[in-house]
């Protein structure tokens, strides 16, 4: 989800070349399948073996192809980036959304995920970036929303999935965050390889920690689900991600998330027959609406 090192200094008006407008349509539809099929993949891999093979699986193939090109292994500090950057990125923030899954629908794990941008504008004044007064009010908006989501009738009946979801948001903002302003990765893909090989060790530790073990043979509809989370999440969408935080701005690589609500949503519903309430549908549009206003706030101060 390229080929350049994440820079410390974003261009003020990025130009949406098609390589950008492709990148943004795999974090917007790809990433908003991908919650589903997180949730038939628990059907026979819990949260963090999933998570895990999943991104070893696709690190591997990615970085042996970038190999076969000719590209050279990360140095060793490049390698320390990695793993911090996937530490956060992939084993706090997917790890901990899957874990969610298990006991929250998945509309309802990725409309709470919608606060990824609040959190990253929030985390960007330590480096002296202030909001506008738009992109206050986005933030304000915002966490109102996810406040009015906790009290919805899937957060309330789990609260340790309400907890993992929090750490995962908290988690993939800070990995990006510092992805972008402090720890950069080898160039190119061999950078977002080699931090999908760090995350995978992690959560493959984890895994082994809390003695998660796999269902064998897996149900079908959990091998096809992992097999897509491995092609079409990681090598396409992740990297198309990384690809936008390299070239383009904060809000505009996030603005996956008041896309992916919607067809997560949607596609609960209408695939697992999921319910979501009105009032947790109007929580849902709330966060959206502070996201967009942040948004709109983030592009009419890079134009001034």
């Amino acid at each position: 989800m390229t080929t350049h090192a994440l820079p410390a200094v974003r261009p003020a008006a990025p130009t949406l070349t098609p390589l950008l407008w492709l990148c943004l349509a795999a974090t917007w539809i790809v990433w908003g399948s991908t919650y589903l099929a997180i949730k038939f993949a628990l059907l026979s891999f819990p949260p963090f073996f999933q998570m895990g093979t999943r991104f070893l699986a696709a690190g591997a193939l990615l970085a042996a192809w970038m190999r076969w090109r000719g590209v050279a292994w990360p140095s060793r500090r490049q390698w320390a980036h990695a793993l911090v950057v996937g530490t956060l990125m992939l084993g706090g923030g997917m790890g901990g959304t899957a874990m969610a899954e298990q006991t929250v629908g998945s509309g309802l794990v990725v409309a709470f995920i919608a606060v990824v941008p609040l959190m990253i504008a929030a985390l960007n004044r330590l480096w002296g970036i202030v909001p506008g007064r738009l992109e206050l009010a986005g933030i304000v908006v915002g966490l109102a929303g996810v406040l009015m989501l906790t009290q919805g009738a899937g957060f309330q009946a789990s609260p340790a999935g309400l907890a993992a979801i929090m750490v995962a948001c908290a988690s993939w903002s800070l990995g990006s965050v510092l992805s972008q302003r402090r720890l950069p990765l080898a160039p190119g893909a061999m950078g977002f390889a080699s931090e999908m090989l760090c995350g995978g060790v992690v959560l493959m530790l984890l895994a082994l920690i809390t003695g998660e073990r796999p269902h064998w043979p897996p149900q079908p509809e959990a091998a096809a689900a992992w097999g897509y989370l491995v092609v079409f999440g990681s090598l396409i969408a992740f990297n198309a991600y990384m690809h936008l935080l390299a070239h383009a701005s904060a809000g505009l690589a996030s603005s996956y998330t008041f896309v992916n609500p919607v067809i997560a949503m949607l596609l609960g519903v209408a695939v697992l027959g999921e319910v979501v309430t009105r009032f947790e549908w109007l929580a849902a549009g709330v966060v959206l609406v502070g996201v967009v206003l942040m948004l709109r706030g983030t592009a009419l101060r890079s134009r001034a």
